[in-house]
């Protein structure tokens, strides 16, 4: 017994609709649609697009049969011009039975649907009672294919499409928040495990109070922050005072450092990869930057960032755009970011060491951490505070510290910062048998009394100009100003004391 038309359309109606309730992919979605209409009417090759709304923008989401040359899922256009752009604002399906006679559209569209033979094409609005998604197209190498019955079955199953695909774009919107709090969560179990911490910002001296007004001033902004000083000097401390200051302090702080992951791993780190992205990805991973949305990205050590890298990070800071390796599909991320060297960034872009529009993007907010040479009336309350929290953690008493221990300590040059001191009171904590502090004779190897190498060319700089200044009173120009005792202009002076950050607040011992 022959079976009439009307009875396949029903069967192919059947069985999208059982395909469509348990497919979570709008790929599979398409491809079974592509397979039950294919046997009842005649058309080459079917698009799904969705339209972000915001950006004004269409993206080609998947595409089942014959693929049109130069179009792949993931690539986007403007939406003005074009078909979807009728259908989005109408709402209603759009029949052109000619692409060759219709002068709507486009000009490069019009070419594109030229160059790849596309004479007709039929659009559907892919609309629930919640949203509108985009649209749904069966395109066709034929001019006027379609009776309408046929569209009529089309529309019928454009409905379907509309529900099956909200609720694939649903499960991948859940699945991706299941899977960034799983990453949020290792990666915070990861950072309970490593991170090194000194405690709390400790100190009254006047340079560190100067960079806490910083702090304030900054951390309501979401403007990126630039955090230079030595290494040991408590960067990531100011870091994460920046972060737990701001709005977005309920977000994750999630830090990267630069100079710790091999350069061919650094972008894999950064933005995430796929599962089979490159030899050993085994599994999707999360970047860092996809971790940090609605946080605070800290990048630490920025200097090191390999340059092939730097427009990636230029990129994501404009528009908050990235994409995981293996994977063109562009993702969004808003977070802050903060980054900290203890380089001379503008130095290593005169250099063409780095990028310079990198670097006016990361220079909007710089903070100086002072070297601890720079605010040696902290040492002792640091001291303290380091001895009592090793004390407690190795079950000891530790009542005092020795006048001559804390004189060695505070006229000690510190090259290694608040990092060498935790390190020296970590060891005499461990050595001490009794209830006074005993630090090692050869724990601080380098009185500040020798040589003077061990301070870097910027410190010596710094502490030559405070001397002129401390000289002249604070007086910059002038026949008795700092400028004329140290033989340069006074723009001159003035430029390198903004460079080195030098304000009244700073004294000279």
């Amino acid at each position: 017994m022959a079976v009439d038309d009307s009875t396949l359309k029903y069967r192919a109606l059947t069985e999208i609709s059982e395909a469509f309730l348990g497919s979570r992919d709008c790929d599979a979605l398409i491809r079974s649609l592509w397979d039950s209409l294919r046997k009842l009417i005649r058309f080459d090759f079917l698009l799904l697009m969705l339209i972000d709304e915001a950006t004004r923008r269409v993206r080609i989401e998947t595409i089942a049969g014959k693929v049109p040359v130069g179009a792949s899922a993931g690539q986007d256009y403007p939406l003005e011009g074009g078909p979807s752009e009728v259908v989005w604002e109408t709402q209603q399906p759009l029949y052109i039975p000619d692409t060759a006679i219709d002068t709507r559209f486009r000009p490069d569209l019009v070419q594109d649907m030229q160059r790849n033979q596309l004479r007709s094409g039929l659009w559907f609005p892919l609309t629930t009672v919640r949203q509108r998604l985009g649209s749904m197209v069966f395109a066709s190498h034929d001019v006027d294919p379609y009776s309408a019955e046929d569209r009529e079955l089309m529309q019928h199953a454009a409905r379907q499409v509309a529900i099956a695909v909200e609720n694939a774009l649903a499960f991948e919107e859940i699945n991706a928040l299941r899977q960034r709090v799983e990453g949020e969560k290792v990666y915070l179990e990861e950072e309970i495990r490593s991170e090194y911490r000194f405690g709390e910002i400790i100190g009254t001296s006047s340079a560190l109070r100067h960079v806490l007004e910083q702090i304030q001033t900054a951390a309501p902004t979401d403007s990126t922050v630039l955090i230079q000083g030595e290494t040991g000097t408590g960067k990531e401390l100011v870091a994460r005072a920046v972060h737990q200051l701001s709005h977005r302090s309920h977000g994750t702080f999630v830090k990267l450092n630069c100079s710790a992951i091999p350069a061919g791993l650094l972008e894999s780190e950064m933005f995430g990869h796929e599962k089979g992205a490159f030899t050993g990805a085994l599994s999707q991973r999360l970047g860092r930057v996809e971790l940090a949305h609605k946080g605070t990205l800290f990048l630490d050590e920025v200097a090191d960032l390999p340059l092939e890298l730097q427009p990636k990070l230029l990129r994501v800071l404009q528009d908050g755009q990235f994409e995981r390796l293996g994977n063109s599909r562009t993702l969004t991320s808003q977070f802050r970011l903060i980054a900290a060297t203890n380089r001379d960034l503008r130095e290593l872009a005169s250099e063409q060491q780095f990028r310079t529009d990198l670097y006016y993007r990361l220079n909007i907010f710089p903070i100086t951490v002072p070297a601890l040479r720079e605010r040696r009336e902290d040492i002792p309350l640091l001291t303290r505070y380091f001895v009592q929290d090793f004390a407690t953690r190795m079950r000891k008493r530790i009542d005092s510290i020795p006048a001559e221990a804390m004189d060695s300590l505070v006229n000690y040059a510190w090259p290694g910062n608040v990092r060498e001191l935790r390190n020296v009171i970590e060891r005499s904590v461990i050595l001490t048998s009794g209830t006074r502090l005993q630090i090692p004779k050869d724990a601080l190897s380098q009185p500040l009394s020798e040589p003077a190498t061990i301070l870097r060319m910027t410190d010596a700089e710094r502490r030559h100009i405070l001397e002129a200044l401390n000289a002249s009173n604070w007086v910059v120009g002038g026949r008795n100003g700092a400028a004329n005792l140290l033989g340069l202009k006074r723009s001159t002076l003035q430029s390198r004391m903004e460079r080195l950050g030098i304000r009244r607040r700073y004294f000279v011992n």
